[in-house]
């Protein structure tokens, strides 16, 4: 079975084709600049070199259908017909409260997709675009909708609760949702499979921590927490995301810098965290190289990134009353052994204990970098939600 799976932002598609008979990867590519007559289509496959073309992209529809001539093509493709892709994997960000698992998409899916634009009005309607286009032109296969909310779900309702008037609840659905779950998911099942224990006897806290970033508490295999809210901003310092603040600098800072709302969003989105900080990078590597060559403002925004980091880690392992792993994914969490330490070196009082020469190494693999005499272990296990969006889709294939 072939499954393609697709994330479409508001002028990209992001893609890759598996064969799910053993999870490889057949085709990944990126196509950019949709809607100008200069768009970009870069496409790899294993042992070829990376495809870069240029062309007019007028639309997703049209991003699409350059996308599967690729795919097909005598030159550069992997399959003779696009009859072969059984699915499409869709990344949808938001399903609010309509959704707790990946659905096939039917009319009622796509109308309760539209019902979430106000939650995520710059991402649902481009992930909707995509789904029209791949309908459109890929009709034989079977379509589905994967939520990066949908593993939050479960949350207990004191936990996705904000303590301001429930009449805002009951009318906008205003609320913590949560994000990135589909990484979550995937990390807490291969970190089941690392320890050979069954992921519903586990208590795992996974830090996902990339340019967005956030933590999440998942008991017996459901995630009862998490720390980013009703939209990405909420929760962990970031790249360009500010995290939490005290939600009254908002008009003080409107009312003293004669800002718009939109400007704060801007601010607190794109142009705080570790850029906002450091007056550098949103980079990890970036900030980091600065304060070894000795910029305080770099230094301070590793600092904040870290202690924040550490202060939520300790409060989950609070909130579910100890764990047995504490795991590091993305690309943050994957690569900057330095993070790692200076975060586990803080948690000794839990037990934790990090092997240094392990914690140092860098591999693509799922590893233990904790002492035989940590109470607690500690894994870095790689994400892959591209993988887990085409699992999805390949057993509701099968179920329908």
């Amino acid at each position: 079975m072939k499954v393609l799976v697709i994330n479409c932002g508001s002028s990209s598609i992001k893609y890759q084709l598996f064969e799910m008979t053993d999870e490889s990867v057949l085709a990944s590519g990126l196509v950019e600049k949709i809607g100008t007559d200069a768009a970009i289509i870069k496409q790899e496959t294993p042992d070829r070199e990376e495809l870069v073309l240029t062309s007019e992209i007028l639309d997703h529809r049209d991003g699409l259908n350059k996308v599967l001539s690729l795919l097909m093509s005598k030159e550069h493709g992997v399959i003779q017909s696009a009859d072969e892709i059984s699915a499409v994997g869709h990344r949808v960000v938001h399903g609010g409260e309509f959704f707790s698992e990946s659905v096939v998409i039917t009319s009622e899916v796509r109308q309760a997709i539209r019902k979430t634009i106000d939650l995520a009005p710059l991402h649902n309607p481009p992930n909707l675009l995509g789904i029209d286009a791949a309908q459109a032109q890929l009709s034989n296969a079977v379509h589905v909708a994967v939520f990066d909310t949908a593993f939050h779900q479960t949350m207990p309702d004191y936990a996705f609760m904000y303590p301001i008037p429930r009449v805002l609840y009951q009318k906008h659905r205003i609320r913590r949702y949560g994000f990135h779950g589909t990484s979550h998911k995937y990390v807490a099942q291969k970190a089941a499979e690392f320890l050979g224990r069954p992921l519903d006897e586990l208590k795992l806290i996974i830090a996902h921590i990339g340019n967005g970033a956030s933590l999440s508490a998942v008991e017996y295999g459901k995630s009862v927490d998490t720390s980013m809210g009703m939209t990405p901003l909420e929760g962990l310092m970031m790249g360009t995301r500010s995290g939490d603040i005290d939600p009254a600098i908002v008009p003080f800072v409107m009312a003293k810098e004669d800002l718009t709302l939109g400007e704060v969003q801007s601010m607190l989105n794109k142009h705080s965290g570790l850029l906002g900080v450091s007056g550098l990078s949103g980079d990890m590597r970036e900030v980091t190289e600065a304060m070894f060559d000795g910029n305080p403002q770099a230094k301070l925004a590793i600092e904040m990134y870290v202690y924040r980091l550490r202060k939520m880690i300790g409060g989950y392992f609070a909130a579910i009353n100890g764990a047995d792993a504490l795991i590091f994914t993305a690309g943050v969490g994957e690569n900057a052994s330095l993070i790692r330490e200076k975060v586990c070196s803080g948690l000794s009082y839990l037990g934790i204990e990090i092997n240094l020469e392990e914690n140092s190494v860098r591999r693509k693999e799922e590893r233990k970098i904790s002492t035989p005499q940590s109470k607690i272990d500690v894994l870095v296990v790689p994400t892959n939600e591209e993988l887990m969006i085409a699992r999805d889709a390949k057993n509701l294939v099968s179920s329908h």
